[in-house]
């Protein structure tokens, strides 16, 4: 039995390069004691089957699983989690790096702090000209930490398995579409189990922000579905009345000119 089962979720990849090179930072590993669960999420372009068939080649710790209809990130990682025998689950994203070193610091930090359910890691934000920026986190978090934002890097988190499965991994449904991540971090802490923040960079996280000066970074339906995650979230911590005008930020940040929009994030990662 694998003692790490890291989780990918691949959904239309149209650069076989940026994958296999997202693969690759976790083949690559100083940590080798893993398997290593890919789930196409119904992609819907002919590239990604190619490029996944490659990949299952690549090593015996591999496994490629999948479906024929697009499902959605939180069904994705379900599906994997599932299937894993690993004593901890690391996720991945398609597209980020990992530091060679990162699956076996976040192995021992949770073999040595059993108080902690799960841990994660501050990271460089990169796109394809370099690294630009830094995505930080607070060290410990507590639940005041989850009023401005998710206090966790989700494609940089490792949990233990048994709390994983207990906690039923992700709510799939339209509500938690765009925001699975800050929901199942709601769920956990509102079942008592908390998180770290390893103030290291182990991870990589691509965001390329050129790509936003002109586009809405997130449909207003998606924002509204934010706020209702946050409202039963804040309600869920306990968090009072001071939490409401957080409940709301999503959507008067979606109301924010572009441009404006744009500066502001990048402004974010400095």
């Amino acid at each position: 039995m694998p003692e790490v089962s890291v989780i990918m979720s691949v959904y239309n990849a149209d650069n076989y390069n940026i994958l296999v090179n997202s693969v690759n930072s976790i083949l690559n590993q100083s940590f080798k004691d893993f398997e290593f669960i890919i789930c196409d999420d119904g992609s819907s372009n002919k590239e990604t089957r190619k490029f996944l068939k490659v990949i299952n080649d690549l090593d015996p710790r591999i496994k490629v699983i999948g479906y024929d209809q697009n499902r959605g990130l939180a069904y994705s990682r379900n599906q994997c989690i599932n299937v894993c025998r690993g004593n901890y689950i690391a996720f991945q994203d398609d597209d980020d790096i990992s530091e060679p070193n990162r699956l076996e610091e976040e192995v021992a930090f949770l073999n040595s702090h059993q108080q902690y359910a799960f841990v994660g890691t501050i990271a460089n934000v990169f796109n394809k000209d370099g690294i630009w920026g830094k995505f930080r986190t607070p060290e410990q978090p507590t639940k005041k930490d989850f009023l401005w934002n998710s206090p966790f890097l989700n494609p940089s988190m490792m949990f233990r398995t048994s709390i994983l499965k207990k906690i039923g991994g992700f709510r799939v449904n339209k509500e938690t579409r765009r925001a699975e991540d800050y929901d199942l971090f709601f769920r956990l802490y509102a079942k008592g189990y908390k998180g770290y923040n390893i103030q290291t960079v182990l991870f990589n996280y691509r965001i390329n922000i050129e790509n936003e000066k002109n586009k809405k970074y997130r449909p207003m339906k998606d924002r509204i579905s934010e706020a209702k995650i946050r409202y039963k979230g804040f309600k869920m911590l306990h968090l009072g009345i001071g939490s409401i005008p957080y409940v709301v930020k999503p959507i008067i940040i979606g109301l924010i000119p572009n441009r404006i929009f744009y500066t502001i994030r990048k402004n974010r990662y400095k």
